[in-house]
């Protein structure tokens, strides 16, 4: 079997490391807010290329800690808008709406998957607060139209950088581009820790310390706290994890990327749409997506041929049953993409053999 994933194998090749710096953490007797927090913290601002990086408990709490900041800060209020779009995994919305803010879904490219910039200025009010980017499979989405709107409009741009890391814009990298941006170290991610863990980076001061307060407990000084806060911390284990992980990054980024333009270049299945190699610039395939207007029938035929799949994602957040209220809203782009996505496997453990048979089994399909 190819899983589609294969966790133990990715991280048995830094096995030895990794056992050390855990087993390090657990002889410090220091399992939260240590050295081994600020050390990450500090290796992960630097590749990034921002001025900080804090901590947190998850993605998903990146992202709400970056809005409830601008929130406390005086420079959103609840009710206001932030443009997002609307083919992104769900997390990245209910960052908005935890913060009573109102998610504005803009429709996809359907050439690279992430926002489009064409469609951005139409969907602005005088609400709208912020666009937030999503770099969706990998991709950049963040373009020199996106920037312009952002700065002529007065509008705050916070990137999801769930997907991303270590993706590269021209000279910089997806987490520096915008005001913000949040990150996730879930363990399937490209940068990926043995359990949950998150970070927000920014090169705002007032910004970063007000995010590191509200996370925790809104607490600046101990038993004084500013905010009503919560408790987002990245571990001292998660923290060692990455750092270790981090120095392979860039490494494992090439080796997906080599694969995916195997699979741009080789798969010649006229049923199976794939991205095309303009796709693989700034680009660092956390996700190898293609379309297939039969995508169940394709899923089970690699499946009994031995290669697992995963489809992301199904459903598209405006059909999601707690977004009821978006139920009548019509996104024919996102809705096709959620219907016909099917993810290849994609990834450093995979040998030259593996991603050979993806491709033979795909073309040999009702051939």
């Amino acid at each position: 079997m190819i899983k589609y994933l294969d966790l133990k194998a990715i991280n048995a090749q830094h096995g030895e490391e990794l056992r050390q710096a855990v087993l390090q953490v657990t002889d410090s007797g220091w399992y939260l807010q240590g050295n081994s927090v600020k050390a990450f913290e500090r290796q992960y601002a630097e590749y990034i290329g921002t001025k900080h990086c804090i901590g947190c408990g998850n993605g998903l709490e990146a992202l709400t800690l970056i809005l409830r900041a601008y929130i406390e800060l005086g420079m959103m209020n609840e009710g206001d808008e932030v443009i997002v779009p609307a083919n992104t995994y769900i997390a990245t919305i209910l960052a908005i709406t935890a913060n009573n803010l109102k998610a504005v879904l803009v429709e996809p490219d359907p050439r690279t998957f992430q926002i489009d910039d064409r469609r951005i200025e139409e969907a602005i009010t005088s609400r709208t607060r912020a666009v937030m980017i999503v770099h969706l499979y990998g991709r950049c989405a963040f373009s020199e139209r996106i920037g312009e709107i952002c700065r002529d409009h007065h509008l705050k741009l916070i990137e999801d950088n769930a997907q991303a890391h270590g993706c590269r814009y021209g000279g910089r990298r997806t987490g520096s581009l915008g005001d913000a941006a949040g990150h996730s170290f879930y363990p399937g991610k490209n940068l990926g820790a043995l359990g949950d863990g998150g970070a927000v980076t920014t090169d705002d001061e007032t910004l970063a310390t007000t995010i590191r307060a509200i996370a925790n407990y809104g607490s600046s000084a101990k038993y004084v706290f500013d905010y009503a806060g919560m408790n987002s911390r990245l571990d001292e284990v998660q923290a060692a994890v990455l750092s270790v992980k981090l120095r392979y990054l860039d490494a494992e980024n090439n080796r997906r990327r080599e694969i995916a333009l195997r699979y741009i270049r080789e798969l010649r299945n006229g049923a199976v749409t794939t991205p095309d190699e303009g796709y693989a610039s700034r680009n660092v395939f956390h996700i190898f997506p293609v379309l297939c207007p039969w995508r169940g029938e394709l899923q089970q035929h690699l499946l009994q041929a031995g290669i697992e799949t995963i489809i992301h994602y199904p459903i598209p957040p405006h059909r999601q049953r707690c977004y009821a209220e978006w139920a009548s809203y019509s996104l024919p782009i996102t809705e096709r993409i959620h219907a016909e996505e099917l993810s290849l496997p994609c990834n450093s453990a995979m040998t030259e053999e593996q991603v050979s048979y993806v491709i033979e089994t795909i073309n040999g399909l009702g051939g």
